[in-house]
């Protein structure tokens, strides 16, 4: 089983910092940004895909380090009905999956997406609970959008030896193990599994052991996240939209065209916090076995999104957690 980062909060310094940041930390694996909401930071991918033949040279960056790669990260919304937004997602994926085949990976993480509720819609539609006849017909044509989009993929994929790991995201189509489910059924799709993030399973009060064992070959790669549920969820639940639109004068990151995350709400329901602020070692213990039964040379990168601890702060503490995790199961 490889132990490593999603290198996102690294980006601000070149690949070479961030492998040290990494093996200094006892991880041997990353997994890098390619496209989607995030910029390429620590991989020529352009480059790489105009010319495949460089694949070989740019992995000896990785000699010596201690570290591998394991894995590259493409999320995005593929299926946003805004083509400057959409199409450009798409594309990045379908980059992403030629260049994973020739640098020889065979995991391309990314989100399902989400369309418009109909045909000639502007935005996506994020349909939580179709308690109404009309959501079952929003949730029937964004499936015929997906599954016409992810049959594409799915063929891209094959011809590349890639498996596309879908990340259980909310406010997307396939946010969880029936959406996933659903969209293998109506696909048939051989090289779609799902990327098992904990983070937003926990906070949607699913048990992420529970649903890699049910979902079991379908897990073909994990995310290490740890979310706390606050006080302020009794008052306000887990779907809180207290969030602050971010001014063009302030920093804010760009993931979309005309589109910004917000500001997170200042007293949250739940927050992303580092490993063993939300869950102990043992729980991590108990999730890696089971990700080890399925699978036991998966990866299973530390994704970091803290906002308390700066991000080689962040990385130490939930290194840390993860390989104590990681020797209380016996995979260390």
């Amino acid at each position: 089983m490889h132990l490593g980062l999603y290198t996102a909060p690294l980006h601000d310094r070149p690949l070479a910092e961030a492998l040290d940041v990494v093996a200094g930390c006892g991880l041997d694996a990353v997994e890098l940004n390619t496209g989607g909401f995030l910029p390429a930071a620590h991989i020529p991918v352009e480059e790489l895909d105009a010319d495949p033949s460089r694949a070989a040279e740019w992995l000896a960056t990785f000699e010596g380090t201690g570290v591998s790669l394991q894995g590259l990260n493409c999320n995005g919304n593929p299926l946003h009905p805004d083509p400057r937004t959409g199409q450009r997602h798409a594309e990045d994926l379908r980059r992403s999956i030629r260049v994973a085949g020739a640098l020889g990976q065979t995991r391309v993480v990314c989100m399902s997406g989400l369309p418009a509720a109909e045909p000639g819609g502007g935005q996506p539609a994020w349909v939580v609970n179709a308690w109404s006849s009309r959501a079952l017909d929003v949730l029937e044509h964004q499936w015929e959008v997906a599954a016409a989009f992810w049959t594409e993929i799915d063929a891209l994929a094959a011809a590349h030896g890639v498996t596309v790991a879908l990340e259980l995201h909310p406010q997307n189509l396939v946010f969880n193990p029936p959406s996933f489910l659903e969209l293998i059924e109506r696909t048939s799709a051989t090289q779609l599994g799902v990327e098992l993030d904990a983070s937003h399973l926990f906070w949607q009060q699913m048990d992420p052991v529970q649903v890699v064992r049910r979902l079991g070959r379908h897990v073909v790669h994990a995310a290490a996240k740890d979310v706390r549920v606050n006080p302020e969820a009794a008052w306000c639940g887990v779907l809180d939209n207290s969030f602050r639109r971010l001014g063009p004068d302030e920093d804010r990151t760009q993931i979309g065209a005309e589109e910004f995350a917000n500001e997170w709400p200042q007293d949250s329901a739940w927050d992303f916090v580092a490993l063993g602020r939300g869950h102990d070692a043992e729980y991590w213990a108990e999730f890696l076995a089971a990700l080890h039964a399925v699978d036991p040379g998966m990866a299973v990168q530390i994704e970091h999104e803290d906002t308390s601890l700066g991000a080689v702060e962040g990385v130490r503490e939930s290194s840390a957690v993860l390989l104590d995790a990681a020797g209380r199961a016996g995979l260390r």
